[in-house]
């Protein structure tokens, strides 16, 4: 979107750019990264009318109503800064000119709070009403020392006005009382992120009140299904929380057993939220021995193997017509079922002989015997070899056989940071260096066409 907006010489396309801001930068974290990357790509240093227009209405669009302005209090409070850049930088570049303070249902207050500071705006606070939520943010804010702190004081500040961890100080959050306030409202993916913090201060007792609301959060179908949570982001919490480490700082902690089996209940119960795109599939997923050795690239808790079985089987159980094969110097159908766990996939899959991995043996196996597929999906870890013919090129092949011209190909190489498969003149071939939780989405997103080009006017 940056790369649209700053770099494109076609009007129509800066402005759709600019257009749609807020439904790509949903969050100010989203925000600050669009301006990381502006930044990157413009030759000067100013920021043009059209920039400004579009940044200030990220803000402003918050003023339809109390809730929405009550909802960018919240966002600026959570979000403070991001990327080195902070709301009181983006305010000051952008100048946005707010409705008049009764018309603009608090948002001209809240700015005037987040350039100019909390004395200075509590009356206008006062007026829109964010008065008393922007005092217990100061007041949260303002305690330190884990020695004076009142916790149950503190717990029910975060109760009251549903404050969250991004809320409160970092000395503070070793207390099991302030993770059970901040638990009631707490959103199953931040619940999740933050399992082996809470395990670790001794909160996830076995047969303890905490335990069972975590695991029954974990097992309730429809607050996974309103998290919007895939399965292969619940099976790398899993991995995190199983191993007792997280992937980055020093936290360390015990695993709590009967989370490890929500989690694993979970995985699985996600499976029916997955919404299917009614494509033929073919996954072709490497067998070498190394796709069990090391980690993947943007999941460090995860083989390129676990990954690559996780979700071939989540696409087995939710696409009617999926047919998954093994490959390396050759190409053999996997006995792969809908009704399997994931050992049993793993399984099935280091049963397969090793050798070269040659990436065009999907389309060739296709080819042969006259099968037809909308999408191909190469799952592999750093192999990405073509053997007597490129890949690309037996895709063309197989387009003119089969009449599917839009057939699609992923290569996922999940170990590498780069690589070239994909025929860049070709906007139905995807190379993806690498594999974190945002994949599936991304992958689906190609598989539906929503990545096309806009035809010519």
């Amino acid at each position: 979107m940056a790369i649209c907006a700053r770099q494109s010489t076609d009007p129509a396309t800066k402005r759709l750019a600019y257009e749609h801001l807020h439904e790509v930068c949903r969050i100010p974290t989203h925000l600050f990264i669009f301006l990381t990357y502006c930044e990157a790509l413009s030759n000067g240093t100013g920021w043009g009318r059209a920039h400004r227009r579009a940044i200030a209405n990220w803000y402003l669009r918050f003023q339809e109503s109390p809730q929405e302005a009550r909802r960018l209090a919240m966002l600026v409070t959570k979000y403070k800064s991001r990327n080195g850049w902070s709301h009181q930088d983006v305010l000051r570049l952008s100048h946005p000119k707010p409705r008049h303070d009764g018309e603009s249902n608090g948002v001209t207050a809240i700015l005037k709070y987040v350039v100019k500071g909390f004395e200075l705006a509590k009356d206008d606070l006062a007026a829109s009403h964010l008065l008393d939520y922007i005092q217990a943010v100061e007041d949260v804010k303002a305690q330190r020392d884990p020695n004076a702190v009142h916790v149950s004081g503190l717990a029910d500040i975060i109760r009251e006005h549903r404050l969250v961890r991004e809320h409160i100080n970092t000395q503070l959050l070793q207390f099991p009382e302030v993770w059970e306030a901040l638990l009631e409202h707490m959103p199953i993916t931040a619940m999740i992120r933050n399992l082996g913090k809470m395990s670790s201060i001794g909160m996830l007792t076995r047969g303890s009140s905490h335990e069972r609301t975590i695991t029954s959060k974990l097992e309730n179908l429809e607050a996974l299904k309103k998290a919007h949570i895939h399965p292969f982001n619940v099976l790398v919490a899993l991995l995190i929380y199983k191993k007792g480490n997280s992937d980055v700082g020093k936290l360390t902690w015990t695993p709590n057993t009967a989370v490890l089996q929500a989690l694993d209940n979970a995985f699985y119960l996600t499976f029916k939220l997955v919404e299917p795109t009614n494509k033929r599939y073919l996954l072709a997923v490497d067998v070498s021995g190394s796709m069990y050795f090391g980690p993947v690239n943007g999941c460090k808790s995860i083989t390129p193997g676990m990954a690559a079985a996780a979700l071939s089987l989540v696409t087995a159980r939710t696409e009617r017509q999926c047919e998954i094969v093994g490959f390396s110097h050759e190409l053999v159908p996997l006995a792969i079922g809908d009704h399997m766990k994931l050992p049993e996939v793993e399984n099935e899959m280091r049963k397969m002989r090793m050798g070269r991995t040659d990436c065009s043996l999907p389309m060739l196996y296709a080819l042969q015997h006259k099968k037809k597929f909308d999408v191909f999906i190469v799952y592999t870890d750093n192999e990405t070899n073509c053997g007597y013919i490129h890949p690309a090129e037996s895709l063309r092949e197989y387009r003119k056989w089969s009449g599917i011209s839009d057939a699609k190909l992923i290569v996922c190489a999940m170990s590498v940071t780069d690589f070239s498969i994909a025929d860049p003149d070709d906007a139905n071939m995807m190379d993806m260096p690498g594999f974190d939780t945002n994949g599936p989405e991304v992958m689906k997103t190609f598989v539906m066409g929503a990545m096309q080009p806009r035809p010519a006017n």
